[in-house]
């Protein structure tokens, strides 16, 4: 079987940083819906395909997860890796080893199973709906921050949702702060995907995804970061309020640090900007000593 950690790396970046800090059987588990979605999502960004055969493959992922049969996955790995839908290795590496990700899957508790594939499908079908918007090109343009909002749900708010299942499934300590964490879980989400697409909107316009409005209206794109961002830190709050593993803590907050440093960069230079490695490894020191020390590391 394919080695999940050495695709996590291979496509990922913040999430390859993060989700080793998980206990299992929940790092497992995040994962392979982390691979899952970064399928899904290479269908969606499949630049060298057209719009309906970027439609099509999102359509049979989703009949993969309702109805797994692996001799029909074997049989489309082949026809979608055959014909490249996108030019970057990892991803490619993947999407070859969609048999062995979705054996995993199986391999999980049926309660978490169930929490992966039920989120997998609602995120895979959404994602088809944003392909539906494009043009003959591939482009995409989004109107106005309704529709951005609805965008980040389609592929991140929904795995604020995901996790925060995950975490209440493996953490019974979680119930007195449940109505906290699943309030803020797609806020969370959605906080971290708009750093990401404020630091890449030049690059994403250059690909033909225009997700964000002119450089002089971005005001309030920032104003809902650091709203979203808020709401990520009460999230992580409550974690440690209830005493959730420290690993849940950890894996939270890292992303979070990362986001806030971003954003404050972002508005600063502009897109583009990005935090340095040695500030990463500061960042991850920091998270380090405040969990020996069984303190809020947002609140240090």
């Amino acid at each position: 079987m394919a080695n999940l950690d050495d695709l996590l790396v291979k496509t990922s970046r913040t999430f390859a940083l993060a989700i080793p800090l998980l206990p299992e059987p929940c790092r497992r588990e995040v994962t392979i819906a982390y691979l899952l979605f970064r399928i899904a999502d290479t269908f969606e960004d499949a630049a060298a395909w057209p719009k309906g055969d970027r439609i099509a493959a999102l359509g049979q992922f989703v009949q993969l997860l309702r109805a797994p049969d692996a001799a029909r996955t074997r049989a489309l790995t082949a026809q979608w890796t055959a014909s490249r839908p996108i030019d970057h290795d990892g991803y490619m590496e993947l999407l070859a080893e969609t048999p062995a990700v979705l054996d995993a899957l199986a391999e999980c508790e049926p309660r978490a199973r169930a929490i992966v594939t039920r989120h997998a499908i609602r995120t895979t079908e959404g994602m088809a709906t944003v392909v539906e918007r494009t043009d003959h090109r591939g482009n995409l343009q989004l109107r106005d921050v309704p529709d951005l909002r609805d965008y980040c749900y389609i592929v991140a708010g929904i795995v604020g949702e995901l996790l925060t299942e995950l975490f209440l499934l493996h953490a019974p300590q979680l119930t007195g702060v449940r109505a906290v964490v699943e309030s803020n879980a797609v806020a969370f989400g959605e906080a971290l995907q708009l750093v990401n697409i404020l630091k890449d909107a030049d690059d994403d316009a250059e690909d033909g995804r225009v997700f964000l409005p002119s450089k002089s209206e971005r005001g309030p794109i920032f104003a809902l970061a650091r709203e979203d961002l808020a709401k990520a830190q009460a999230y992580v709050a409550a974690l440690h309020e209830a005493e959730a593993p420290a690993g849940f803590l950890a894996f939270t907050a890292l992303p979070v640090m990362l986001a806030k440093a971003t954003l404050d960069r972002v508005e600063a230079v502009g897109p583009g900007a990005k935090i340095e490695r040695a500030e990463v490894f500061g960042m991850m020191a920091s998270l380090e000593r405040a969990l020996e020390a069984h303190e809020n590391p947002l609140a240090v």
